[in-house]
């Protein structure tokens, strides 16, 4: 867990088919106080051999390879041996819907390749991936479950065409795969939604494409003045902050540049303060698997005006670490396990001016 002392190196497993970027990826970690190299492959059929052999913490997956690509080797993985994984893509839009694929399917995060093989984009993307290895060696995971395509769909609130109440979801490592299950069983008319997710800018856009596919709700990528509305889900560019505002026609998206909040841009705090100063007590907060505290400070500014806030529990977080903070912090008002969040959501939001004020 994120609070527990490693005695010995994470073990780390290079899949990529490229002998360039194995060595690159090999050069970059070996380096690296706490992490060790325990072995390479080219393709799945030849990491099956070293995985077994070498029992890695965390496995780094290129998706494009030879003879099995990397997205039905990672099923395989997070069905019979569950690892924890980091994808390395490429950039290209193909590569991008593949790994909000892949995160869907249980990896822990994903690294962009760099576009050369030298210069500061390789430096940026080896101080993110080792970031990201540190933490997916602190991930709980557990035996793949199949997609939850057949679970029904949740009832409309009463009032969720009222346009004086909404939503706002936070979430970060672990959150792909947790933002779809909710958005899952929301009906299509269901309250308007506001998240941010931690997630490049590179994979927003499939990101939320992927979401409206898969969900009876519009989901959108949050635009400058975009309307919160009935039935339609808005999600943080990977870049910019996402901030609510209210005005006399009700709530509205504004997209701001600036630092990075809470060590995040687009941050969870900086979506949650807004909340709390825009609607008060006409809010929702949920704060779901991710590392840090970011989303902390902001979901007990939600709570201290009024609003009701949801936590997610250790046992379904792949890393326990923002829920942590929030509820350390008394921000959260009920943790629950993420199969009752989405039904707790809705059932809170109905109840939105039922309920007194948090002290």
């Amino acid at each position: 867990m994120p609070h527990s002392i490693r005695t010995r190196p994470i073990r780390v497993v290079i899949v990529d088919d490229s002998s360039l970027m194995r060595e690159m990826l090999r050069s970059i970690l070996s380096e690296e106080p706490g992490i060790e190299v325990a072995g390479v492959a080219r393709d799945p059929y030849e990491a099956r051999e070293v995985i077994k052999h070498t029992n890695p913490d965390v496995i780094t997956l290129d998706i494009e390879m030879p003879r099995m690509d990397g997205l039905s080797f990672l099923e395989k993985i997070m069905t019979l041996r569950p690892t924890p994984v980091v994808m390395v893509s490429s950039l290209t839009r193909e590569g991008s819907d593949a790994t909000i694929r892949a995160l869907e399917i249980g990896a822990v995060d994903c690294v962009a390749k760099p576009d050369g093989a030298e210069g500061h984009g390789v430096e940026a993307m080896a101080q993110e991936l080792i970031g990201k290895i540190r933490v997916a060696a602190t991930a709980r995971l557990s035996m793949r479950r199949p997609l939850q395509a057949a679970s029904p769909t949740l009832p409309t609130p009463r009032r969720a065409g009222s346009g004086t109440r909404f939503i706002a979801i936070g979430a970060s490592t672990g959150g792909v795969e947790r933002i779809r299950d909710v958005l899952a069983v929301m009906p299509a008319d269901c309250p308007p939604i506001v998240i941010t997710q931690h997630m490049g800018p590179s994979y927003v856009p499939s990101f939320a494409a992927r979401l409206d596919r898969l969900s009876a709700p519009s989901v959108r990528l949050a635009t400058q003045g975009a309307r919160l509305a009935q039935g339609v889900v808005h999600i943080a560019p990977g870049d910019r902050h996402l901030v609510v505002i209210r005005d006399a026609q009700g709530y509205s998206c504004h997209i701001q540049d600036g630092p990075p909040v809470s060590g995040h841009r687009p941050s969870v705090d900086t979506l949650f303060s807004s909340v709390a100063r825009a609607a008060g007590a006409n809010a929702v907060g949920v704060i779901l698997s991710g590392m840090g505290r970011d989303g902390a400070a902001g979901l007990l500014a939600m709570r201290e005006a009024g609003a009701y806030t949801i936590g997610e529990q250790e046992s379904s977080c792949v890393v326990y670490g923002m829920p942590r903070a929030a509820k350390e912090a008394g921000a959260v008002a009920i943790e629950l396990p993420l199969a009752q969040i989405p039904a707790e959501m809705l059932r809170a939001f109905d109840a939105i001016g039922d309920r007194p004020r948090a002290n």
